[in-house]
């Protein structure tokens, strides 16, 4: 089946250095999968938090799924991640030591399954999102010469 991907968090990359990434599972009801599906969620205001040696996803987006019954789900409640128990520990040390925060960075299907990318990324400040600016431009303007010269 492969890997189909619903969506992306471009203001990650724009406001952390990410540095590791890892894939969990999460766990949801059958509405929030059925939206998640038809490419009804947003994780660009989202965040992660370790809770009691467990990782939550907070105000990840899913709406309402349209066919739903008066059992449809909450759109930005609490979602429990579902990771191995070492790389939660990695996770909690890298936070509590380092400053590292845990930014969801891509929400994809894999086999028929929810999958989200966390990142493990510190944050940037403002002269290195400038720098990261500028080097997009010349990147664009790089590729639209050579482009240009064909």
């Amino acid at each position: 089946m492969g890997i189909k991907i619903i969506a992306t968090n471009k203001k990650a990359y724009h406001e952390y250095f990410i540095d590791e990434v890892y894939e969990a599972g999460l766990v949801l009801t059958g509405t929030e999968v059925k939206s998640i599906r038809l490419g009804q969620v947003n994780i660009k205001e989202s965040f992660c938090r370790l809770v009691n040696g467990e990782v939550f996803i907070n105000n990840m987006n899913i709406s309402p799924y349209e066919q739903g019954s008066r059992e449809n789900h909450d759109p930005t409640r609490v979602r429990k991640l579902l990771l191995h128990k070492e790389e939660i520990g990695k996770l909690f040390r890298k936070v509590e030591e380092r400053g590292f925060s845990l930014v969801p960075t891509k929400i994809y299907l894999k086999n028929g399954r929810v999958k989200l990318e966390i990142g493990v990324g510190r944050g940037k400040k403002l002269h290195d999102k400038r720098h990261t600016l500028k080097q997009k431009e010349a990147d664009r303007e790089m590729a639209r010469a050579i482009r240009d010269r064909h």
